[in-house]
């Protein structure tokens, strides 16, 4: 068994660089891009999906499970770092660093909090892995969620390092037995010219 920890596809507001809100669907490049990976991902034995409950991450996973016709679960404790009252605005107009360290936006989330949660998150993806039997788990989530994971609960190796950012789609694969080494890292091999990653939009959330 293994752990596909995945990104959701692309938004309009990834496209537009806009701090986005929970409601924010796929674009159609999105859209081609969750398509792709679900025939990637039909090709290997997915028995579980579980996921963000916004729209972005819950399209994808969707696109996962008609591809596989895995079971899918949601929760929300895979939700993007929440942003308060910055969501909704495009970057060019911000005045702050959003990512600062310290930096806690109006009614929303420290990077402090963000990791609390993603730490329980990730307890609660290792409770649904020991659940998950005949094949691979699928995780969809959000890019800094996947950054907190990556930078704080698992293991790379010497050949390894942690991106910037995580591209749409992208698949982190991970052993899902402690330490959590992880197989291939930030990985778009089934994405194509017309839905490849936009290096524009790598700190999109």
């Amino acid at each position: 068994m293994r752990i596909w920890l995945v990104r959701h596809g692309e938004t309009a507001g990834n496209a537009n660089r806009v701090i986005q809100v929970p409601e924010t669907p796929l674009s159609e490049r999105g859209l081609l891009q969750a398509a792709r990976l679900g025939a990637r991902l039909a090709e290997h034995a997915i028995a579980r999906v579980v996921s963000s409950d916004y729209a972005r991450a819950r399209m994808t996973a969707e696109a996962v499970v008609a591809s596989t016709g895995a079971p899918i679960s949601f929760d929300p404790r895979l939700q993007e770092r929440n942003f308060g009252e910055l969501r909704g605005t495009p970057y060019a107009e911000l005045t702050v660093d959003p990512f600062a360290e310290g930096y806690v936006p109006p009614g929303g989330e420290s990077w402090e909090d963000l990791h609390e949660r993603a730490d329980a998150a990730w307890e609660g993806v290792m409770q649904v892995a020991e659940e998950t039997i005949g094949g691979d788990l699928v995780v969809v989530t959000h890019g800094l969620v996947c950054h907190s994971l990556v930078h704080r609960r698992l293991a790379l190796g010497p050949d390894l390092e942690p991106p910037a950012g995580f591209a749409n789609t992208s698949v982190t694969v991970i052993d899902p037995a402690p330490p959590w080494r992880v197989e291939r890292l930030n990985c778009t091999v089934h994405l194509d010219v017309a839905t490849a990653h936009d290096t524009r939009t790598q700190s999109g959330l």
